[in-house]
């Protein structure tokens, strides 16, 4: 592949002779440093192991440093390679997007996306966009997945998860995320509920009876409780439910109530009513987590954009 001579994204690389620089040494380079594992990176190019190291030991001379130092967990990358990181991506990307030879076009194109995240993100995120996408991308396609935070590296390497939504600052460092929301909490009943009001005192709150989440199952407590018990105050929760989808249904069957992220009751006025919790309760931030590999496809990359577009 052709030598790539030096611009401003290598202002960092002083005394170096780029045309010994070829393009093969620079993808090499951007996957060790993204799985800090010769094995893994040799998989993700379907090269040899024997092949990265020797392609290693080459940048190594090149850039006069041992890029990475091997560890027990890997390898860890020095100082420079660090500093190399986003340059490279920067250039990488840039040429990835040059040689793109026809760009995705969503009214014809067959894509299929597999997306990790929680049920709440399924309905609450997802869902939406497949129905908006139904007329503009007829033959792309999604399928779902329980969000495995312990597999998501490993699954993305192998291809089985696209996309994962999720709070970027818990996922793999060696995955790539942008950030789509903050979310909140509200506090939900029945659209006729007698005893829910816009100002609600914590008094009032705790005499409700509450559904909570419990995503590990068969808990009574949550956070909110922790709060509770410092003002000095005990609510009655009366049912624990396993997911958060069926937990607006049965609010609007009794008058029972439940936080819920405010996202999943949009567009339900005409059977609920959401007031403002009367303390604190923590949100979070939500995310798109993705791996390297998908970074440059066109596609992919459409769907991201549309995934972000939607969630404004």
């Amino acid at each position: 592949m052709p030598s790539v001579k030096s611009n401003n994204c290598w202002s960092t690389i002083h005394g170096m002779d780029t045309r010994r620089l070829d393009l093969n040494l620079l993808v090499t380079l951007e996957a060790l440093l993204s799985e800090q594992n010769v094995t893994k990176a040799a998989a993700r190019l379907h090269l040899s192991q024997p092949a990265v190291s020797a392609q290693l030991s080459r940048l190594r001379d090149l850039f006069g440093d041992a890029l990475l130092i091997p560890s027990q967990r890997g390898m860890t990358p020095t100082s420079k390679a660090l500093e190399l990181l986003a340059p490279l991506r920067q250039a990488l990307d840039h040429v990835r997007s040059t040689v793109v030879a026809q760009a995705f076009d969503p009214a014809t194109a067959e894509l299929t996306v597999t997306i990790a995240c929680t049920d709440y993100l399924q309905a609450a995120v997802v869902l939406p966009l497949v129905i908006a996408l139904r007329a503009r991308a007829p033959a792309v396609r999604v399928a779902l997945r329980h969000l495995d935070l312990s597999q998501l590296e490993a699954q993305m390497a192998r291809g089985d998860v696209d996309l994962a939504l999720m709070t970027p600052s818990v996922a793999p460092q060696t995955l790539r995320t942008r950030p789509l929301f903050d979310e909140r909490y509200v506090l939900i009943g029945r659209r006729k509920h007698p005893h829910l009001r816009k100002a609600m005192t914590v008094a009032a709150f705790v005499d409700l009876e509450h559904v909570i989440v419990s995503l590990r199952g068969g808990e009574f407590d949550t956070a909110v409780d922790d709060t509770l018990a410092l003002l000095g105050h005990r609510r009655k929760v009366v049912l624990s439910a396993a997911s958060f989808l069926s937990v607006p249904e049965i609010v609007a069957r009794s008058n029972l109530v439940a936080l819920v992220p405010q996202r999943l009751v949009r567009g339900r006025a005409y059977q609920l009513r959401s007031v403002e919790p009367p303390l604190p309760v923590e949100g979070f931030a939500v995310g798109m987590v993705w791996h390297e590999r998908n970074h440059g496809h066109s596609g992919q990359r459409w769907f991201r954009e549309a995934l972000l577009a939607s969630a404004d």
